[in-house]
């Protein structure tokens, strides 16, 4: 049963990276499945949190560590509940049928995501070097971050992306922060190396994501936005930075 879960998640991670490839280049069939016409730099988001969900999947697979699964199953319960919540809200099913769906759907995911937390977080690693002080300073730092902006973004303040957001995205971006926050708080608590990971290596795929269009963007942002660009990149070189030295690089911790 191991062996098979480990198999799903690297076969289901390789598979949905397509899915992030299609939002990346905005492709008919994958923005089709968005659930409000976007701004492309809307769409190339949502491809960078779906490579780092697809990253975690990958590595947490190829480790074998799979209590490592419950810090992503918590972030997408914070996630999906706040997104079923606000979309049942703003329901109309004569007007929008497939509303009532996704909230179903949303729901459904929180609870399988519930019962792989409760049963994920029983399982115990087998790597216990603890997680280096730098990555958990960088770590109080990037909760802090995720909470403000996500909780600017669900209150839909103007300018805190450096793009004009549409209002029912910002909501969606804002949960997804949230959800982000209670990710890197589970490897906060538990400092152990491996449980530090998975964040990582999402940090990673979401940085090359978007690290390329952010950087072609300083062209074109508008000057109420360029301060928030500048931020937002800040943040991707450092995470990049932190998430190549210690994956790749330090002897002690990096990757094989």
């Amino acid at each position: 049963m191991r062996n098979i879960i480990r198999s799903v998640l690297v076969i289901g991670g390789l598979l949905m990276l397509v899915l992030a490839a299609g939002y990346s280049q905005q492709w008919d069939w994958a923005v089709s499945t968005w659930l409000w016409a976007d701004k492309p730099f809307s769409y190339i988001f949502v491809a960078s949190m779906q490579a780092a969900i697809d990253a975690a999947m990958i590595w947490i697979g190829l480790a074998g560590e799979l209590g490592i699964l419950a810090a992503g199953a918590l972030n997408l319960v914070v996630m999906m509940t706040g997104l079923a919540i606000y979309v049942y809200q703003s329901n109309n099913f004569t007007n929008h049928p497939t509303l009532h769906e996704y909230t179903i759907g949303c729901a459904l995911f929180v609870i399988f995501n519930l019962l792989l937390f409760f049963w994920s977080r029983r399982i115990p690693i087998h790597d216990l070097r603890p997680t280096p002080r730098v990555v958990r300073a960088s770590y109080v730092l990037f909760i802090i971050v995720l909470v403000v902006v996500g909780i600017a973004l669900i209150l839909q303040i103007k300018n805190v992306f450096p793009w004009d957001l549409n209002p029912d995205s910002s909501v969606v971006f804002g949960w997804m922060f949230l959800g982000d926050a209670f990710y890197f708080l589970y490897a906060l608590l538990y400092p152990r190396w491996r449980y530090a990971c998975a964040q990582l290596w999402s940090f990673l795929a979401y940085d090359l994501v978007l690290i390329g269009p952010f950087l072609g963007h300083f062209a074109n942002v508008k000057p109420e936005q360029r301060m928030s660009l500048i931020l937002y990149t800040a943040v991707l070189i450092y995470s990049g930075a932190l998430a190549i030295y210690y994956l790749l690089i330090n002897r002690e911790t990096r990757a094989g």
